[in-house]
């Protein structure tokens, strides 16, 4: 008779790894657009190494440990970075010149309008995670929306200071996002805080919940 057997493969919390993945690519990404350094060259192995292979591991990490969220969020701003990545590639002419020569910015601004709907429902969700998270991704949601918006030549002058701005913020939060979570792990007690969750659109399931079962 065979008797079905269930493996349970445990491994360390990749959060830590795909935070320090994104607040090293925003921080460099930011520095560009401030104007500090000049160029993508010296981003680009950063975006594809810390973008978007540190972020597809914390993404598998998080699948083996069954955290949709957290392997949906790794998951999709890994393959953000890599697609971005190859975009600054064709646009450097690697790739040859037809392709440099036929670059159109709004085709990449129409995709990051895309991850922008992705980040909007995710930041309803970080709500009911922790308040670090919660505001890292309304800076996310306006950094998004800014190069959404520049990509189309809309108020450059404007919306570049500002997506600028929010990606170095959104980097400083995903350091300490990264060092809590290590360090609060390790020392088993909350070393750095980071935020209760909200707790309103739970507040609101109790309540409909509590509503259906009542019937009124």
């Amino acid at each position: 008779m065979n008797e079905a057997k269930k493996v349970r493969i445990d491994g360390a919390d990749g959060t830590p790894l795909g935070l320090l993945g994104f607040a090293m690519i925003t921080l460099l990404s930011s520095s560009e657009k401030f104007g500090w350094t000049e160029g993508i060259s010296f981003i680009l192995p950063w975006a594809i190494f810390l973008g978007g292979f540190a972020q597809l591991f914390a993404a598998l990490q998080d699948v083996k440990h069954k955290n949709t969220f957290g392997a949906t969020i790794f998951g999709g701003f890994a393959l953000y970075w890599f697609a971005v990545g190859v975009s600054w590639l064709i646009q450097l002419g690697v790739f040859g010149e037809t392709l440099a020569n036929n670059v159109d910015t709004r085709q990449l601004g129409i995709a990051i309008g895309g991850y922008l709907i992705f980040t909007l429902s995710l930041t309803i969700g970080a709500a009911e995670t922790n308040k670090v998270l919660f505001v890292n991704f309304i800076l996310i949601d306006i950094l998004l929306l800014s190069l959404f918006l520049i990509s189309f030549n809309v108020a450059t002058t404007i919306f570049r200071p500002l997506a600028a701005y929010s990606e170095f913020i959104i980097s400083l939060l995903s350091f300490y996002g990264c060092m809590a979570s290590v360090l609060n792990n390790h020392f088993e007690y909350t070393f750095l805080p980071v935020g209760k969750p909200l707790g309103v659109f739970k507040k609101l399931r109790r309540e409909r919940h509590f509503q259906s079962k009542t019937g009124s």
